[in-house]
This record gives C-alpha cells, structure tokens and sequence, in this order.
C-alpha cells in the first residue's frame, strides 16, 4: 500500500505543477491580451479561448488533487458522532456514490470527447474534445484514489480520525485542532 500511495502523491505533485503551470499561461495570456488591446488596438485572438480551456482543466487537475487531500468541505455533523462502525459505513457508503458519480462523468465525458473529436475550435482550430477530455481524465484519476480510499475502508486499514473524509469547514478543522492539542498540554501538566 505505500507503493500506491507514493505513486499517487507523485501523480498529485505533477498535477499541483500541472496547475500552476496552467495559471502562470493563463496570466500571461490575459494579461498580455489586455495590454495589447490597450496599448496597441490589437488583442491576441487565441488567448480567450485557450485560457479557458485551461481553467477548466485547472479547476478538474484541482478537484483531484483536493480529493487526494481530503480538501472538499461539506458535513460531518452527523458522522462524527457515530461509533467506529457508523463512521466506517457512512465513509464506504459515500465512497461508492462517489465512484458511481465519477463513473457518470467518466462516461459522459468520453462521448462528448468522441462526438466533438472532429469540431474544431473557433479561433485555434483544435479539436474541442480537448475540453471534454479534462472529465475523462478527472474520472481516471478520481476514481483510483477512491478504490484505494475503499479498500482501506473496508480492509480497517484506516485511523478512526480517516473514518471522517470532510470537515465542515478549515476554521472548525482547525479549532478542534487547537482544543485538543491544549487539552493534552493541561492534562500533562496534571498531577
């Protein structure tokens, strides 16, 4: 298991790369078309388009790597109060409706790949299965790191403090944090 959990922290390091690389053309992009068209009366035509292209492939290149993180907020109200074995259903319940998601995205977005591999872009002329591409490769990914998640679930493989895949919000996170690291520090210092 810590041969898959390499692999994958460096498939979510050349993601994060991936990302940032992404940004910094997209910056150059938009910027370089507003001083053009301010400046000079003229725009780079291609750069609309491309940085949106790119912002999509960002915010999906994104969401795996927060998946990777356990970085997605949303509820934890009700299953943080549960036993082990609550904790434990809920996580694998939640687990397959999110591979069963992934698999919806996955299959959409391969057909709108294959039906638009033969439109071409307006303004580049590129295939605009380029775009659609981003949700295959999301679901790809997305979809690994869930059946790796799974397996731990069911195998007992994880930390009752994994059982719990989001948090409400990072500043709850956070302050639960502090509560209990300065409930540890005056029970020490208890007699």
């Amino acid at each position: 298991m810590q041969t898959v959990d390499r692999c994958i922290d460096s498939v979510c390091r050349m993601l994060n790369f991936a990302i940032a690389a992404l940004l910094a053309v997209m910056v150059i992009l938009v910027f370089g078309n507003v001083v053009a068209r301010y400046g000079f009366n003229s725009g780079i035509t291609i750069s609309e388009e491309l940085s949106r292209w790119m912002f999509i492939w960002m915010t999906f290149l994104g969401a795996v790597v927060a998946l990777r993180e356990r970085g997605h907020l949303g509820m934890d109200m009700l299953v943080s109060r549960l036993s082990r074995t609550g904790k434990t259903c809920c996580l694998a319940l939640g687990q397959l409706l999110m591979l069963y998601i992934v698999g919806l995205i996955f299959k959409g977005s391969w057909e709108q790949a294959v039906i638009n591999a033969d439109v071409k872009a307006p303004v580049s002329g590129a295939p605009m299965a380029i775009v659609y591409a981003s949700g295959v490769v999301f679901a790809v990914l997305s979809g690994l790191i869930l059946l790796v998640d799974l397996y731990r679930t069911l195998t007992g493989r994880l930390r009752e403090s994994d059982l719990i895949m989001i948090q409400e919000s990072e500043d709850a996170g956070q302050l639960k944090q502090l509560l209990q690291e300065h409930g540890q520090a005056s029970e020490g210092g208890k007699p």
